[in-house]
C-alpha cells in the first residue's frame, strides 16, 4: 500500500491539471456584476465613519456557523455598529474583551413567534443561518433554510428593521429542480415580497473554509477550488472572509434599487474594497 502522503500528492497533481482547464473555460462564463452602486467610488473608512455616527443597532442570525463566526469577527473590528445582538438557539461563549458588549438573545426557532421582542428594535439583520440536507433530512432543512429564515425575516420587518442581508447560495433559484437550490431561491423571493427598505441577497460559490476536522473528499475539494481561485476564477469560489467583508461593506453603500443579488463575483468585489479600505 503506497504511503498517504504519495497517494494525496499525486492526487493534488492530477487535481492542479484539471483545475487550469476549468479556470481556462470559467473565464468566458464568470460572474457578471449587476448591482451598482453610487458611492462605490468614496473611501471605504469615510463610509464607515459616517455610518458609525448613525447609532445603529444589527442583530446576526447564525453567529455559531462558519460565515456567521467571521461576520461577528468582522462586525466586531469594524466598530460600524453601537449595539450587536446574536439570536440564536443557545448561549455562545466568547472569550476577550471584544465580545463583552455582545448580546445574545436564546431563542426556541419551532416558537419564534414567542421571542418577537428579540427581533424588535434593529436597524440592519444580518441572516447567515443554514443546515445541509445530509445533517437534518429534507423536512429539517426546508424548516431551517426556509421557515426559520422567513419567519426571522417577518419579526424583524415588524420590529423596525429595515435593512436584511441573506446568505443564500450560487445557483438559488426558486423554479430549480434541486431541492437546495429551489428552498434558496424560494425563501429570497418570500423575502423580497416582505418589502425591506433594503434587502441584500449574496449568493457565493463554494465556500472556502479550513474546518477543525476534514475528510479526505473535502480536503481535495478545498484543494481544487483554492487552486481556482488562486488563478484568478471568480466563478465557482470565495473564501469565507470575502464573504464575511462583503456583508459589511455592502451594508455601508447605496445601491440603485431596494433589492439586489449579488452573485459570487460581485462579493469577492466587495470584500476586495474592505481590504483595501
Amino acid at each position: 500500500m503506497k504511503p498517504l502522503g504519495t497517494v494525496l500528492g499525486k492526487a493534488t497533481a492530477a487535481l492542479t491539471v484539471v483545475t487550469v482547464v476549468i479556470a481556462v473555460v470559467l473565464n468566458y462564463f464568470d460572474d457578471p456584476v449587476p448591482v451598482k452602486y453610487t458611492s462605490m467610488t468614496e473611501d471605504m473608512k469615510t463610509l464607515e465613519e459616517n455610518f458609525r455616527h448613525q447609532n445603529k443597532s444589527c442583530f446576526v442570525l447564525g453567529a455559531s456557523g462558519e460565515t456567521g463566526k467571521v461576520l461577528l469577527q468582522e462586525l466586531l473590528e469594524r466598530n460600524i455598529f453601537f449595539k450587536i445582538t446574536l439570536i440564536g438557539r443557545r448561549q455562545l461563549t466568547f472569550e476577550g474583551k471584544p465580545y463583552e458588549n455582545l448580546i445574545q438573545e436564546v431563542v426556541d426557532f419551532e416558537k419564534l413567534d414567542e421571542h418577537a421582542v428579540a427581533f424588535q428594535g434593529h436597524d440592519v439583520g444580518y441572516c447567515c443561518l443554514g443546515t445541509t440536507r445530509a445533517k437534518a433530512g429534507v423536512d429539517g432543512f426546508i424548516r431551517v433554510d426556509h421557515d426559520y429564515v422567513l419567519k426571522s425575516a417577518e419579526l424583524a420587518k415588524a420590529g423596525g428593521c429595515t435593512q436584511f442581508h441573506l446568505e443564500s447560495s450560487r445557483g438559488a433559484d426558486k423554479n430549480s429542480k434541486f431541492l437546495y437550490l429551489k428552498v434558496k431561491g424560494q425563501v429570497e423571493a418570500d423575502i423580497e415580497a416582505l418589502g425591506f427598505d433594503r434587502f441584500s441577497v449574496y449568493r457565493p460559490g463554494v465556500l472556502l473554509v479550513d474546518r477543525q476536522e476534514s475528510r479526505p473528499g473535502e480536503w481535495l475539494a478545498r484543494k481544487f477550488f483554492s487552486a481556482m481561485s488562486a488563478m484568478g476564477s471568480t466563478a465557482m469560489s470565495i473564501p469565507i472572509q470575502a464573504v464575511a467583508k462583503a456583508m459589511v461593506s455592502n451594508t455601508l453603500l447605496q445601491p440603485e434599487q431596494k433589492a439586489e443579488i449579488l452573485e459570487n463575483s460581485a462579493i469577492v468585489s466587495l470584500g476586495k474594497s474592505a481590504e483595501n479600505k
